[in-house]
């Protein structure tokens, strides 16, 4: 099992203070609230709602909070409609950057992630404009309770796993192809894993280093606002940030 985590690299983790944790709740809620609507509010016939489900309570959000969602998202009352928007720029000195986004005002998401992009040196793009350096694969977290090393590979791959890492001692990460992932969570979950998630995340081809503290400053600055904004879901990019920023 490699050592070195991708996902640490492109998703930053957040303290679990008492405004991070309402965040987090804003933004699955959000994802639940699309999933439903667009798939039902079964877990058992809607994978995806499934799959957020169990991102959630590894997010350690309420079971009545989760319930509660569901319900308002199914019934006719709920007026929230989100779009989906993905914004593609570049950091400072070129860092590429995809913000993944779940709006119910277009105008309000642009401006501000615009002025994220401009205020810590960098500029928003069109579309397509990193995107290409960007690959979509399947990830899935796994809690790591003591579990033997080799079982794991073992069993991974039975499943047409790509790759594995850990680089703690609680989550250990599986990357996939998109058509392996839910067959791979499936058949995790069946031999008594516990998967704490299983998304699309995007991975870039590669990575680069910034050298400089102010572009450090700037960039951690830029991925501090973009993911406090209740309206972003995602950012992915290919800083290879240093391991006490990871």
């Amino acid at each position: 099992m490699s050592g070195h985590s991708k996902w640490n690299n492109i998703k930053r983790k957040k303290e679990a203070t008492d405004a991070a944790k309402a965040k987090i709740f804003t933004k699955i809620g959000r994802e639940i609230t699309v999933c439903v609507k667009e798939g039902g509010a079964d877990p058992s016939s809607n994978a995806k709602l499934r799959d957020l489900i169990a991102k959630a309570k590894s997010n350690n959000v309420p079971n009545d909070n989760i319930e509660r969602v569901i319900k308002k998202a199914a019934g006719e009352g709920d007026k929230n409609h989100y779009e989906t928007i993905v914004y593609e720029g570049y950091g400072p000195n070129g860092v590429a950057v995809i913000v993944e986004c779940l709006t119910d005002n277009k105008n309000r998401t642009a401006g501000d992630v615009r002025h994220y992009f401009d205020k810590f040196g960098g500029n928003l793009g069109t579309s397509g404009c990193v995107s290409f350096m960007f690959s979509e694969k399947g990830m899935l977290l796994l809690e790591n309770t003591g579990l033997d090393e080799d079982q794991v590979i073992e069993d991974c791959f039975e499943f047409d796993a790509d790759d594995l890492s850990a680089d703690d001692d609680e989550v250990i990460e599986v990357s996939c192809a998109l058509t392996a992932l839910r067959g791979l969570r499936e058949g995790l979950t069946e031999k008594g894993y516990h998967v704490l998630s299983a998304e699309v995340v995007q991975i870039p081809a590669n990575y680069m280093t910034l050298e400089d503290e102010e572009s450090i400053k700037k960039m951690n600055l830029l991925l501090e606002c973009l993911e406090d904004n209740d309206d972003v879901q995602n950012v992915y990019h290919n800083w290879n940030m240093p391991s006490e920023e990871s």
